[in-house]
């Protein structure tokens, strides 16, 4: 605990004298923590009028500890205070949920897509049009489709490519209209 009347003037001398050799550690520990020099700087001030009012109750024994103890808190309090409007008062089951699944105007977007490149794959062999949904559809490699279709993987190679090129000029046409 402080000491009577006379004895809180020396430990607020002491006090004085350990946090103006120490500030620049104290700022730094706050800045570390997230606090520009500034607000470490009201901090440390704010904590210091409070361990002040301690020592004057003669609820201080160790300032020092208790300044530093106190800047930290005040700290971490300011902190929690900034994110406390980030939490809702509502319970999880009265919240708006959003609907996951796709808008219709997207829906119908991508079912037009599929079509035409539907009817764009059937312009294709038959045999093309079977290497590609074998690796684009089913995720077959293309020494897989070539074992299943009895070729060789040259073959697959320039099935895919040729259904590629026949996607990618009709996507190119479309887009010119």
């Amino acid at each position: 605990m402080c000491l009577p009347r006379r004895g809180i003037f020396g430990r607020m001398d002491r006090l004085t004298r350990w946090l103006t050799g120490n500030i620049r550690w104290l700022t730094t520990q706050l800045t570390r923590r997230g606090r520009t020099r500034e607000q470490a700087e009201d901090l440390i001030q704010e904590a210091y009028l409070r361990v002040y009012e301690y020592c004057e109750k003669g609820q201080a024994r160790e300032p020092e500890k208790v300044l530093v103890r106190t800047v930290m808190r005040l700290s971490m309090n300011e902190w929690r205070d900034e994110r406390r409007h980030l939490y809702l008062n509502q319970s999880v089951e009265d919240l708006p949920l959003a609907d996951p699944a796709p808008l219709p105007e997207e829906v119908l977007a991508a079912q037009t897509q599929l079509n035409r490149i539907i009817q764009t794959l059937q312009t294709v062999e038959p045999r093309t049009r079977e290497a590609f949904l074998l690796n684009r559809m089913d995720g077959l490699s293309y020494a897989q489709i070539a074992k299943q279709m009895g070729v060789s993987v040259s073959a697959i190679e320039k099935h895919i490519a040729w259904a590629m090129a026949v996607l990618l000029d009709a996507s190119g046409r479309e887009k010119r209209r």
